[in-house]
C-alpha cells in the first residue's frame, strides 16, 4: 500500500521582473513538473537533486504548505492541502529552518508541549520518549534550554519533537546538514531503528549521498522539475557515482605522489587528492599502497556529490557497458 502518492503533480509560481526603472513584467516559473511517484509503506526513499529542483517544493505539497497548480497528491489517503490538519496529524516532518522546539524552554518542556499539540495519552507518550532518549542519547541535555543547544544535540531533538505522536509517515529534509561525524552516524542509526522496528515510511532528501547509501534502498532523482530517474539506490551508484576521492595528509609534500590504480586530481602541500574507481579499488588498498612509502599524518574519503551525479544524470552520461 502507497502512504505518499503524486500523480503528475506540478506546481508554477508567477514572478515580477525588473523590464525597466520602472516597470514590471510577470513570468510563470515551474518549479515541479508533472512528477509522479508512490512511496510504499514500510519503504525509506531517496529524494534527490541540485539545489533548485523542485525537492522543497514537493516536500511542502506533501506537508499541504503549498497548493499543487495540477496533478493530484495524497498522504495516508487524505489531500494535504484540503486536509490539513488531519495531515499534520499523520506526518512527521523536519524541514530546513523549520523548528517544532521552544527556543527558550529545555527540551523536555518542548516534548511535553508537543504531547498536547498532538493529544497524545501521559503514559504512551512518556514510553516513546524514553525508547528516543536511549537511541538519540538524549538524557544529559533534557533539562538544557533549546538555545544553548549544540546544531547536533538540537537535530536530534527536533527528530524527536517530530516523531514523538508516532506518525506513519516522515519527511525529512537535510537531516544531516552541518552535523559533525558522530551526530550524523546517530541520527542515521535512529532512522534505521525506527522503520525497522515501527516500520515507519520516510521520505528523504539530501546533498549527502552516504545518507541515501546508508538509510535507503530506492532513489528518486529530480532535475528542472522533473524526476530523471526512479531506481535502486545500487544501480544510480554503480552508473554515476562510480568514483571516489581518498584525501591524505603526508607527514612532508610529496608533488609527485604515485599509486597504482588511483589519479592524483589535486596536491595543496601536504595534502594530496587521490582519485579512484569503487569498482577496482577499496579506500583501504589505496591507503595502504601510500603508507607502505610515506607517513600519513591524517585522512578522509569523499564521496561524489549529489550534483555531480545528478550533472550526469541529465546530461545522459553513463558508464560503457550499462
Amino acid at each position: 500500500m502507497a502512504l505518499i502518492t503524486l500523480d503528475e503533480v506540478s506546481k508554477e509560481f508567477v514572478v515580477r521582473i525588473r523590464a525597466g526603472r520602472i516597470r514590471r513584467t510577470t513570468r510563470t516559473v515551474t518549479a515541479v513538473d508533472r512528477v509522479s511517484f508512490a512511496v510504499e509503506a514500510g519503504s525509506m526513499v531517496g529524494y534527490i537533486g541540485p539545489n533548485g529542483a523542485g525537492k522543497s517544493t514537493t516536500v511542502k505539497m506533501l506537508i499541504g504548505i503549498l497548493v499543487p497548480s495540477s496533478g493530484r497528491v495524497v498522504v495516508d489517503g487524505r489531500d494535504p492541502s484540503r486536509e490539513r490538519v488531519e495531515v499534520t496529524r499523520r506526518i512527521g516532518v523536519v524541514v530546513g529552518q523549520r523548528s517544532q522546539l521552544w527556543w527558550d524552554l529545555p527540551l523536555a518542556d518542548s516534548f511535553e508541549l508537543l504531547r498536547h499539540v498532538y493529544r497524545v495519552p501521559a503514559a504512551r507518550h512518556a514510553e516513546v520518549l524514553a525508547g528516543f532518549v536511549e537511541l538519540l542519547d538524549l538524557g544529559p541535555f533534557l533539562r538544557t534550554p533549546v538555545r544553548q543547544l549544540s546544531l547536533g544535540q538540537r537535530m536530534r531533538g527536533e527528530l524527536a519533537a517530530a516523531l514523538l505522536h508516532e506518525p506513519p509517515v516522515v519527511l525529512l529534509d537535510e537531516p544531516t546538514i552541518g552535523l559533525d561525524i558522530a551526530s550524523k552516524d546517530a541520527v542515521r542509526r535512529f532512522l534505521l531503528e525506527l522503520n525497522r522496528e515501527r516500520g515507519t515510511t520516510v521520505l528523504l532528501t539530501t546533498h549527502d549521498l552516504a545518507d541515501v547509501e546508508r538509510l535507503c534502498r530506492r532513489l528518486i532523482v529530480i532535475d528542472h522539475g522533473r524526476v530523471v530517474e526512479d531506481t535502486t539506490v545500487a544501480d544510480i551508484v554503480r552508473r554515476h557515482g562510480d568514483h571516489r576521492t581518498l584525501v591524505v595528509d603526508l607527514d612532508d609534500p610529496v608533488p609527485d605522489l604515485i599509486v597504482p590504480g588511483a589519479e592524483l586530481v589535486r596536491v595543496e602541500g601536504p595534502r594530496h587528492w587521490l582519485r579512484f574507481s569503487r569498482a577496482d579499488h577499496t579506500a583501504a588498498s589505496l591507503l595502504d599502497a601510500v603508507a607502505r612509502h610515506h607517513a600519513v599524518h591524517d585522512l578522509s574519503l569523499e564521496e561524489p556529490s549529489i550534483e555531480e551525479i545528478v550533472g550526469r544524470i541529465y546530461r545522459g552520461e553513463t558508464d560503457p557497458g550499462t
